[in-house]
């Protein structure tokens, strides 16, 4: 092994070490990190975090994409177990793993999709791994429109403003493809996906609610009517 690669080893390391020390103070402490506070619980100097984070930024944005791709690979998996004719099954498959990871990574969900960090704003870099569930729900509905097995019921008239917005998210490459009914219907399930996970983990629902799943599973269920996965 050449020295070259022994130091980028052990600079991998020292960043996947920082890295979880960060993920401790986001499960006590929000995501109101302090590199101070990182570097005195790895006994280290406060210059020497710099070597790896240049700022407190960089650092955010390192746990940022760890957690968007831990659940894309979470709801890769669980998705892509299901038979590929059952559109229906994918999708309920996607929203169960979303709520599954959220439940077991409260703080990285609280991070992803809670309130905006103060003076923190997040760089390009995090789009692509933050789109991947939806590119999930996408594949699931052109999977469908294809093989004409997306069957709505009649839909609802769209005012001009709301079809003037849907209008640039369907020229983006998400959804692209996708006709207007499809991808309003789309990102009224996807709001209702989160805004359920959200009222769960942020304990909107109160104390009363002891089975939050079984909400979303029926929510989920009536999600697919209305997208028209049958």
């Amino acid at each position: 092994m050449t020295a070259a690669s022994v130091r980028s080893r052990v600079r991998a390391e020292m960043i996947n070490e920082i890295k979880a020390v960060a993920r401790r103070h986001l499960a006590t402490d929000g995501a109101n990190l302090s590199l101070r506070a990182v570097t005195r619980d790895l006994g280290m100097v406060s210059s020497a975090v710099y070597r790896y984070f240049a700022s407190r930024d960089d650092l955010l944005t390192a746990l940022i994409i760890d957690a968007y791709n831990d659940l894309g690979d979470a709801i890769d998996a669980a998705e892509a177990a299901v038979e590929r004719t059952d559109y229906r099954g994918r999708w309920l498959a996607l929203g169960r793993e979303m709520r599954a990871w959220a439940i077991a990574h409260p703080p990285e969900y609280a991070l992803l999709f809670g309130s905006p960090v103060p003076g923190y704003q997040a760089p390009q870099e995090t789009v692509e791994p933050g789109i991947r569930p939806v590119r999930v729900c996408v594949a699931i509905l052109n999977d469908a429109v294809a093989a004409g097995a997306l069957r709505p019921s009649p839909g609802e008239r769209i005012p001009k403003a709301a079809r003037d917005q849907l209008a640039l998210l369907r020229s983006g490459v998400v959804f692209e493809g996708l006709s207007e009914p499809v991808v309003f219907r789309a990102t009224t399930s996807w709001a209702m996906l989160f805004g359920s996970i959200s009222f769960e983990l942020f304990g909107r629902y109160g104390p009363g609610v002891t089975d939050a799943g079984a909400i979303l599973d029926h929510q989920l269920a009536e999600m697919a009517d209305y997208m028209g996965l049958k």
